[in-house]
């Protein structure tokens, strides 16, 4: 098999990726991206709540908050100047009783620490002329937070990526990478069926990018091992009484089942957690018993028999049930050693939100 050169390879079309091609492309780079499936944006890109995230919770220094906070105001004006709908609604996060009002307060804190401004805590009298179906004893109001279509989000990044000569390649999954003395080969099977020879590499594989990585003689330490977490959501038949996005205190490894609208007003609710040992998309509609129960802790008026089973996501995490929440890893040569490559594990919540900024660190890691 022959091998072919190029500049610069984006494995994996999701949001990430094609942030990082665009970024590449704008760089000046050739870019070619590679995408296992037959379109872009199939995978946990279109499998999330569409929401920009204002950046609450995140540990302070952390990547997750900088990228977060910095990720938020690019993609706001990214939309803007591109068409892309979206809107900026606010989010309540609802203290059921006054004992959470703490736990409220904290959550404030940090993100005040990780430069989140304009967060207002709510009494229950200001909450319910906000959200007059709302329970609780109070709430804190981020008027950041928003929504996105997240398709037109990732079309208008392709299409920017394409104008500055990026190309993008589908049904091409990579099946291999490894190190040669020209650069990093490589090997794409499914149509494509072609071995490259890269200078720079970015693994934004999602899912896959950790076996990738591993395939490449990286051991444990460089491809750690990921943990798969479902996150099922829940779809409302009729219209939610609600203009906010509404969540709960944040518990376990998630943000609670919230409440999200999509650009037409549509409620859904989601996502939970469930650990998983391999991905697996398929919603268990008798878990919909749990979330009436934890929904109507903020919405007690929740109608019976309104929820139907949505769709599923399966997020990339690198830490498991009862363990602390890992960062984001974004790894270039000074971690693992192989010039040209970048490495994107555990990119999950806020990645959406986060992916114009990410996309500015793996740029400037993989400047000459």
């Amino acid at each position: 098999m022959s091998i072919e050169r190029v500049d610069s390879v984006v494995i994996g079309a999701g949001v990430v990726g094609l942030a990082c091609a665009r970024a590449l492309a704008l760089a000046g780079r050739e870019v070619l991206i590679l995408e296992a499936e037959n379109a872009f944006g199939t995978g946990i890109s279109s499998r999330n709540s569409e929401v920009i995230h204002a950046g609450l919770y995140y540990p302070p220094g952390s990547l997750k908050a900088r990228l977060c906070v910095a990720g938020r105001d690019r993609l706001y004006a990214f939309c803007r100047r591109h068409g892309v709908e979206h809107r900026r609604c606010g989010k309540l996060v609802v203290a059921a009783t006054p004992a959470q009002f703490a736990r409220l307060d904290e959550i404030r804190s940090n993100a005040a620490a990780c430069g989140v401004e304009g967060l207002a805590m709510l009494d229950a009298a200001r909450m319910r002329s906000l959200e007059p179906a709302l329970a609780g004893a109070g709430a804190l109001l981020s008027p950041d937070t928003g929504i996105v279509d997240s398709h037109a989000l990732m079309l208008a990044l392709l299409g920017d990526a394409e104008r500055h000569g990026a190309k993008l390649a589908v049904r091409a999954p990579v099946v291999r990478l490894s190190r040669s003395p020209q650069g990093i080969v490589v090997g794409v099977g499914g149509d494509a069926r072609v071995a490259l020879c890269a200078r720079r590499v970015v693994n934004a594989a999602g899912l896959g990018a950790n076996a990738l990585a591993a395939g490449a003689g990286l051991g444990p330490e460089h491809a750690p091992a990921l943990r798969y977490a479902r996150g099922n959501y829940f779809v409302l038949h009729g219209r939610a009484p609600f203009t906010h996005l509404i969540y709960p205190i944040p518990e376990g490894a998630g943000l609670g089942i919230h409440l999200t609208l999509d650009l037409a007003g549509q409620a859904r609710f989601g996502p939970d957690v469930e650990w998983i040992e391999a991905p697996a998309f398929e919603v268990d509609a008798s878990r919909a018993a749990a979330f009436y129960a934890s929904i109507r802790n903020y919405w007690p008026g929740l109608p019976e028999g309104t929820l139907a089973p949505g769709y599923a996501g399966v997020r990339p995490k690198l830490h498991g049930p009862g363990e602390a929440a890992a960062d984001f890893r974004i790894d270039g040569e000074a971690r693992h050693g192989i010039a040209g490559l970048v490495n994107l594990f555990g990119i999950e919540s806020p990645g959406l939100t986060a992916s114009l900024a990410i996309a500015d660190a793996v740029r400037d890691l993989l400047a000459d």
